[in-house]
């Protein structure tokens, strides 16, 4: 399946680790070509490290072709951000993949429009162990997410990178609903409709947050047995836009 006839909600056009350093010129190319193309999604770029040979480069080809945005790879503060931003007119998606990443989360998260957690980068980064699964990376997860949620912006979870494990890629995207992301990064089209359906509410949620928000009248209130006040009306307009 091609990119431009998938659901995807945003397709990424990667310039850096999936491209050999013998391919990047044509990778570049490619993607301009592509962007000059309709597309029925935004089309985002991920470009290399500022800290790479292929990184100004890459800036000449975003400032002269049409991504909806840029994805900055291993970003460390607000510098390199705003940079990338102000030279380009693009928002910026930052991608966390180091422990200097989360030390500056903060500072990043106020120059970007959205976190990525990286979370291959990010385990090799922190010497995790093969086979070591998420549960270590649960601290630094929730960093990325209190990061975006103080900066007002959107946090979207790591890829999960077993493509045939359906199961598991469900239950994943499942725990990074419940951690507070609103979206995941996804490496095959095959997970999809997978990922849309374990970030969508479901058919409960979405009735009883419509109960609730035809409920409140605004303060502390009883509902169904409990307790509810402005938050959770909140709470249930957000479940309500996601359908």
């Amino acid at each position: 399946m091609h990119a431009r006839e998938s659901e995807a909600d945003l397709v990424i056009l990667d310039l850096e680790d999936a491209v050999k350093p013998a391919d990047k010129v044509a990778a570049r190319a490619a993607a301009v070509e592509a962007l000059g193309q309709d597309w029925r999604m935004p089309v985002a770029v991920r470009i290399n490290s500022q800290h790479s040979e292929w990184h100004g480069e890459d800036m000449v080809a975003v400032m002269t072709s049409s991504p909806s945005a840029i994805v900055v790879p291993r970003a460390v503060g607000k510098e390199e951000v705003a940079f990338v931003r102000n030279q380009t007119g693009k928002p910026v998606l930052a991608m966390i993949e180091t422990a200097k990443g989360l030390v500056a989360i903060h500072e990043t998260a106020r120059e970007a429009s959205a976190l990525i957690a990286g979370t291959n980068d990010l385990s090799a980064d922190l010497h995790l162990p093969p086979g070591a699964g998420r549960r270590p990376l649960h601290m630094a997860l929730q960093m990325i997410i209190i990061a975006a949620r103080a900066a007002g912006i959107a946090a979207f979870d790591g890829v999960f990178n077993s493509l045939e494990d359906d199961e598991g890629f469900t239950s994943e995207a499942h725990e990074g609903r419940i951690h507070g992301f609103d979206g995941k990064s996804l490496i095959h089209p095959r997970q999809i409709p997978l990922c849309n359906a374990a970030f969508a509410p479901s058919e409960e949620e979405v009735a009883r947050a419509e109960r609730l928000v035809a409920a409140a009248t605004g303060g502390a209130e009883r509902f169904e047995g409990e307790m509810i006040e402005r938050m959770h009306v909140e709470t249930a307009q957000r479940i309500l836009e996601r359908r």
